[in-house]
């Protein structure tokens, strides 16, 4: 997720280790955050593989001379974040984060390729809403019995599960308006394509 970011950013405009760390910070703070000692690694490993490349600046200040850093993408790079962003195989368990980073870039892609993240990830809550529907009621009708001895915990149970199944249906609101937006966009500038339909289940999930 990282290598992705990183080469987001640099994809927008060159910039500063200083304030790849910091906007970062700010996007997946407050509890998990990158540090220097993890950064800087990172940024040599993606200049070692030529997907990003080093100009050094010399600055003036009331101390003296100070050289820095500024980092650019080159045109692997380019290609890299561009496999980054339609890579929607790998880290599925991690995948709605990794897709929030996603929609920050999007702009750098073609309007089809949008709508081709747009529908998977339509897809991908669908997916949660429906296992946590399934499993909830397979809990309350066939499973029940081994919390016989414990009804609260049952309860409760079912309560996170419907929590989480909630939570999964304002993601995929969310996903159904950015698609929505999109599909405006791209009609609105002349781009429409033949669209690709999304999970025929969409209403389904909404009525639940």
């Amino acid at each position: 997720m990282y290598e992705l970011i990183i080469l987001l950013l640099l994809a927008r405009f060159s910039t500063h280790g200083y304030l790849i760390a910091r906007i970062i910070n700010d996007t997946i703070g407050p509890y998990a955050r990158m540090s220097n000692g993890r950064l800087y690694p990172l940024l040599a490993k993606l200049e070692e593989n030529g997907l990003i490349e080093v100009e050094e600046e010399c600055e003036r200040g009331q101390r003296g001379e100070r050289h820095s850093r500024r980092y650019r993408i080159t045109e692997e790079g380019r290609k890299r974040f561009h496999s980054l962003m339609m890579d929607t195989t790998s880290n599925p368990g991690e995948y709605q984060r990794i897709f929030h980073h996603k929609v920050t870039g999007m702009s750098l892609l073609k309007p089809s390729e949008r709508l081709y993240l747009l529908d998977h990830y339509i897809n991908y809550c669908q997916a949660h809403v429906l296992h946590l529907t399934a499993e909830a009621e397979d809990l309350t009708v066939t499973d029940c019995r081994h919390y016989e001895h414990d009804p609260e915990a049952l309860a409760t149970t079912l309560d996170v599960m419907n929590h989480i199944a909630d939570q999964w249906r304002l993601e995929l609101e969310w996903a159904t308006k950015l698609r929505a937006q999109e599909v405006a966009r791209q009609e609105e500038t002349g781009q429409a394509e033949s669209e690709p339909k999304i999970g025929s289940r969409v209403r389904d999930v909404f009525d639940h």
